[in-house]
């Protein structure tokens, strides 16, 4: 019996570090790495220890022999990453098949190495990769920094809700959270409450881990309506985000447009059409749940700008939203290539899980079919313009979508939902490149400022998924410690007392480890009540009075 690896995947290559036999690729360092949807267990040389299974941060390792219906194909999936490669040998007096390279020590620190005070900014997955870097691998001292008054930053309010596995990663992150050489200081925001420079002043090095929170615009006319959404505010407003209130979403119309073909994409069409029973034993938003219970969509055209062959999901996303319950998949086939393309594609490819799914040209001028849940797949098609349709107290609402493909085709619909990418927003106090929404920088350093540096996507831009963050990481630390054994680092001017002292006095929001564990308790007990991981705090309010005990833990 092997083992493969499944959808829930993070890519954080844990499996990779603790694997006798070296057969999960691809390995951190080899070319591919970073670049595939996913990790793979080579079949011919896994020797079933489970010693992946017990180290996936995400529960993503599963025994073959245990996968049953859709499942089966992440074990065909493992297998065929490695149908082109040569047969594995073992190596001259190794019982080892796959070879090991030679070792490589990227680190050299001096005996008498002096560990830095820290903050890092940002508590999302590239953030707490660096906390846990620095914490695990020197005695650095650590104060992780957080505009919300809470922490978790995508794990918390950008895993969709019905991902229960990939939000795990969390856990393995809370560790920290009460490490003895962290300092949380949570609703504290950098350019409102501190500036960088009071911040830099109390620490000798600053890591921002701030992500993307913009995204990027259609340029179309009309997207202003009311109704025509990014995807960032409605996975935002489902997860029970604090900047996004319970009212922002209306769900009256019976179709909505969603455009792209990413894996955000993918998630905001599935809570659409998901049954809301289903999602009631997820943490869901309480308003998000009440809302998609009365909800009157019924359908969701997702537009991808070309074919099938290229849309930017993964395997394992589609795979599990071809198996979602009670509801159809439908490629609208007004062009062509698209079918052409479906029949042409090899087993591998992503455009394959769709060759059996039925092919129709929907009436999209006409109401979607009652009595069912359906989601059309239109390619070779991109918006043009969204027209106004509202009246009374909604006069700007959307009315209809006109789009490109088989001619300008109108597609009457109540919301636009445009996901096609994240973009950094500028820091104060930091440079900023606005062409790549990122913060310029070499390695990690911060252009113009030392003792400054940069992780995840406000470093790289807003691609990759939580794993890539982890070599990101590395690559960030490596040059912050670099810099302090070359006693490059300005030495802070200010004591950590003094820190704790300017941010109380700022920031009437405060929130320290000990109010973060009782949000937690809050939330859960909140929860369990109604069979539920947990019932999240909405609004900043909540979540500052929780942690201060004064939320009751019933309702």
């Amino acid at each position: 019996m092997t083992y493969a690896i499944s959808q829930t995947c993070c890519s954080d290559a844990t499996c990779v570090s603790v694997c006798p036999v070296n057969c999960i690729h691809p390995a951190p360092g080899e070319r591919d790495f970073g670049s595939t949807e996913m990790l793979y267990i080579d079949p011919a040389t896994c020797i079933d220890c489970g010693a992946c299974a017990d180290a996936c941060p995400v529960d993503a390792v599963f025994p073959v022999e245990s996968l049953t219906g859709a499942q089966r194909a992440y074990a065909e999936m493992n297998a065929a990453y490695y149908a082109d490669a040569p047969a594995p040998r073992p190596d001259e007096d190794s019982p080892v098949f796959h070879a090991w390279g030679e070792p490589a020590f990227t680190r050299t620190l001096p005996a008498d190495f002096a560990a830095p005070r820290v903050a890092v900014v940002g508590t999302g997955p590239a953030g707490m990769y660096a906390a846990e870097d620095l914490l695990l691998h020197t005695s650095a001292e650590v104060t992780l920094v957080d505009r919300l008054p809470v922490a978790g930053g995508l794990v918390r309010y950008g895993v969709a809700p019905d991902h229960p596995a990939t939000k795990r990663i969390g856990d393995a992150f809370a560790r920290f959270h009460d490490h003895p050489r962290v300092r949380m200081v949570l609703g504290v925001e950098v350019g409102k409450d501190i500036t960088a420079d009071e911040l830099a002043a109390h620490h000798d090095a600053v890591v921002y881990a701030v992500g993307a929170p913009g995204d990027r615009r259609l340029g179309i006319p009309g997207e202003e309506a009311a109704g025509s959404l990014s995807a960032t505010t409605f996975v935002a407003w489902y997860n029970a985000h604090p900047h996004v209130p319970a009212d922002a979403i209306e769900l009256s119309a019976p179709r909505v447009v969603v455009v792209g073909t990413g894996n955000v994409a993918l998630d905001v069409a599935r809570i659409l059409l998901t049954d809301p029973e289903e999602l009631a034993r997820t943490d869901i938003a309480d308003h998000a749940l009440a809302a998609l219970r009365s909800s009157a969509v019924r359908e969701v055209v997702l537009l991808g700008r070309r074919g099938p062959e290229d849309a930017a999901w993964t395997r394992p996303e589609l795979l599990a939203l071809t198996q979602l319950p009670g509801v159809e998949l439908v490629v609208d086939d007004h062009d062509p290539r698209i079918g052409a393309a479906l029949d042409a594609a090899g087993p591998q490819d992503k455009a394959a899980l769709l060759r059996g799914l039925p092919r129709a040209q929907p009436d999209h001028a006409a109401p979607p079919p009652e009595g069912k849940r359906r989601l059309v797949l239109r390619f070779r098609s991109a918006p043009v313009e969204v027209t106004g349709g509202g009246t009374g107290s909604a006069p700007h609402a959307v009315g209809a979508v006109r789009v490109t493909g088989g001619g300008r085709t109108e597609i009457r619909a109540g919301m636009l939902l445009r996901a096609i990418g994240y973009r950094g927003a500028p820091v104060p106090g930091l440079p900023f490149d606005e062409a790549t929404g990122t913060v310029p920088h070499t390695r990690g350093r911060v252009t113009g400022r030392t003792g400054t540096y940069v992780v995840g996507w406000i470093k790289r831009g807003p691609s990759g998924g939580i794993g890539a963050n982890r070599t990101c990481a590395a690559e960030t630390v490596t040059a912050l410690l670099e810099d302090a054994a070359a006693g490059a680092l300005p030495a802070a001017a200010h004591s950590a007392k003094a820190f704790r002292r300017l941010v109380r006095r700022r920031s009437p929001q405060l929130v320290d480890a000990r109010g973060l564990a009782a949000i937690d308790r809050a939330e859960r007990a909140r929860g369990s009540r109604e069979g539920r991981p947990r019932t999240k705090l909405a609004t900043v309010d909540e979540l500052v009075a929780a942690a201060r005990r004064r939320v009751p833990l019933g309702r």
